[in-house]
């Protein structure tokens, strides 16, 4: 009896293989496609995180030094020009003049060494009313801000910080015009803060010894 003979095993044909090769590529791609928009989503959630960290860092020390305001030091306390806000703030035994202000889209401290002595203080305020952005001294907090305004509570209501408040009682026996003319603390300091992509940060604080 004759034997059939055996038949050949079937291979791909080009056009199979071209086919599979297609498809591999298109999930290929598929897949990386979707891989960068996880590590995308990821890079933009750990920017946003670290955006709020340093918002917050930043705020804090605003009001920090606003809960150390000091009164009666010889120079005005606080004081709003539109572009810098300067204030007289304790730290520990001795005091130091800080100042705010906004160069562009930057948010700015400059902060002076704590001393104990009045002619240095009245000197470090001179100074701040000189300031520069570009003073060594001066620490870049935020890069963002377009804009701020800044608000006083007095007399049971919200005011431009660079309107007049009222006046303290000149002291017995004062000389200078500027011990007779010392203006009250305001009970509060509003900040609104103007960031990039239309946000509004609105922070109150309340200042301790204000009226």
């Amino acid at each position: 009896m004759a034997c059939g003979t055996p038949g050949r095993a079937r291979g791909f044909t080009l056009v199979e293989v071209l086919v599979a090769l297609a498809v591999m590529a298109l999930m290929a791609a598929l897949a990386w496609r979707g891989l960068e928009g996880v590590l995308a989503s990821r890079d933009a959630g750990r920017d946003s995180v670290e955006r709020t960290t340093r918002l917050a860092t930043v705020v804090a020390q605003w009001e920090t030094d606003l809960q150390r305001l000091q009164a009666d030091a010889g120079v005005p306390a606080l004081a709003f020009d539109g572009r810098t806000l300067r204030l007289v703030r304790r730290s520990d035994d001795a005091l130091q003049i800080v100042a705010w202000t906004l160069e562009g889209t930057q948010w700015l401290r400059w902060a002076t060494p704590p001393t104990t002595q009045l002619g240095t203080l009245q000197q470090a305020w001179l100074q701040s009313q000189q300031l520069q952005p570009q003073a060594a001294a001066a620490l870049r907090l935020l890069d963002d801000v377009e804009g701020w305004q800044l608000y006083f509570y007095r007399g049971n209501a919200w005011s431009n910080a660079q309107s007049s408040g009222d006046l303290a009682p000149a002291a017995a026996g004062a000389a200078s015009a500027a011990a007779r003319s010392v203006e009250l603390l305001p009970s509060g300091v509003r900040l609104v803060l103007q960031l990039a992509g239309g946000r509004t940060l609105t922070r109150d604080v309340l200042v301790v010894g204000g009226r």
